[in-house]
């Protein structure tokens, strides 16, 4: 894979959508359908999917990609693909809350490797650069990248941890583990952005007690790993592998790995 093609790649698409996005974010209505699995759908999923997987298929025909919105490469499987959810936290579109995202991400042998995640609405983008370190892009964003700033996750205090949890999925078993911690302080964050506050130093610990798609996750997971973050499985705290039967997500904890993690 030519890492220096796919972050330039990566990001225009990015930012592509993200204006596809805000145009129909901005407009005075728009239709919300229900997918097959209860899940919403919007035209900004539906245009920004569109953009996206017709450019990475053009940039890297010989590819694998794996797309939330394409229910036929849900079967599909490789040791290397690319793999994107054009709009992750539809609900918060919907409501218009802005913390949704466009994340785009390379898995090889079960690893994401390279990512971004990009939102739109807050105005901020973090992505892995060629030699997979991460960065975060200070706005505004045009053809020519701006300043980055290198990531760092957090040296936690274990004593007193930031903890971020989802906005829309947050439930009684997520906070019985987050009690299991000595706790500073708790962040609320839709979608992906939660990965992104913990390889930012912003939050130390973020636990996903539900429901997830590798589509969700893979970006957020890549952006986590390049600013020294990790991802493990919540049942016995091993990496949380990509390519599984269905893309579908155990449960897990995305962490900086100075927190001493608790048993669920």
């Amino acid at each position: 894979m030519d890492y220096e093609k796919l972050t330039t790649v990566m990001r225009g698409l990015a930012l592509e959508a993200g204006e596809k996005i805000m145009e129909i974010y901005n407009s005075d209505d728009f239709d919300v359908k229900v997918k097959s699995d209860d899940s919403p759908v919007t035209a900004a999923d539906e245009a920004a999917d569109a953009l996206i997987s017709a450019g990475l298929r053009a940039a890297f025909p010989d590819v694998l990609l794996v797309t939330e919105e394409q229910a036929a490469s849900h079967a599909e499987r490789a040791d290397t693909f690319l793999i994107v959810d054009p709009l992750d936290g539809t609900k918060e579109f919907i409501n218009r809350r802005g913390d949704f995202t466009v994340n785009i991400a390379l898995v090889e042998n079960g690893v994401p490797t390279r990512g971004i995640v990009y939102a739109p609405a807050k105005a901020r983008m973090f992505f892995t650069k060629a030699d997979g370190r991460s960065v975060e892009e200070a706005g505004p964003f045009g053809s020519v990248v701006g300043h980055c700033m290198p990531i760092q996750v957090a040296d936690s205090d274990n004593q007193a941890l930031m903890v971020v949890a989802s906005k829309s999925h947050r439930d009684q078993a997520t906070d019985d583990y987050i009690g299991k911690y000595a706790v500073k302080d708790m962040k609320s964050a839709g979608s992906s952005l939660k990965f992104c506050l913990v390889a930012t130093g912003e939050a130390d610990l973020y636990p996903r007690l539900g429901r997830t798609m590798e589509w969700d996750t893979a970006a957020g997971h890549a952006v986590l790993s390049g600013a020294g973050g990790c991802v493990v499985r919540f049942d016995d705290l091993t990496p949380l592998l990509y390519g599984k039967d269905s893309y579908a997500n155990p449960f897990f904890i995305a962490t900086a790995p100075s927190v001493v993690l608790k048993e669920g």
